[in-house]
């Protein structure tokens, strides 16, 4: 069976975070759903905040962040998950989207998820997150999974069929499709390309 690799993006600022608690939660139930052969690859924004204001103003990314990127950008599958601000997606989570490259996520299979307060906010899914990344052109499952506070207690039982479902729909996605390689080019190294130059 083809390992596939997931990455998963959390945008929580609190620690312990209710929204990487939703991400590990989505991630393993994807594992599960893929019977294992599946290698995750976290990236937590909180501690790229300053990276990512950093590659706003220069255009150029740190070597950490640039990594984060090319974590996402090569993987087969991605889970993305931030908190509810001002009833939509964080700032935080909104600016590390803004500097991936453009058309890297087009048709990533992509599972969205969201935590707030309350479930006042259970439509930020349907309303911020997917026009976000039907810009991107990630190829976004139907189901998202919205978190309240009190998803995570007493109304467990709600919140369990929903990650499961949402975690189906992203192995379905997969399918037979191929899983992504690193397709950096093969780079000609400096010597060769100056015995090339005397052979002209």
């Amino acid at each position: 069976m083809t390992t596939r690799t997931l990455a998963v993006v959390s945008a929580g600022l609190s620690q312990p975070s209710s929204t990487r608690l939703l991400a590990d939660r989505l991630s393993a139930a994807v594992v599960a759903a893929a019977d294992g052969s599946v290698l995750v690859e976290q990236v937590e924004l909180r501690p790229l905040a300053r990276d990512l204001a950093d590659h706003l103003a220069t255009g150029f990314p740190s070597p950490t962040l640039e990594a984060a990127l090319s974590t996402v950008t090569r993987a087969d599958g991605l889970v993305a998950v931030t908190p509810v601000f001002s009833a939509s997606y964080s700032g935080l989570f909104k600016t590390f989207f803004d500097v991936v490259e453009k058309d890297a996520l087009a048709g990533l299979p992509t599972l969205l998820g969201a935590t707030a307060g309350t479930a006042r906010h259970s439509l930020v899914i349907d309303h911020a997150m997917r026009p976000l990344f039907a810009y991107l052109r990630a190829a976004v499952v139907p189901t998202g999974v919205f978190a309240a506070t009190d998803d995570f207690g007493s109304a467990e039982h709600a919140l369990a069929p929903r990650i499961s479902r949402a975690a189906d729909e992203l192995v379905a996605a997969w399918g037979a499709a191929p899983a992504r390689r690193d397709e950096d080019p093969e780079v000609t190294s400096f010597d060769q390309l100056l015995r090339q130059a005397g052979q002209a």
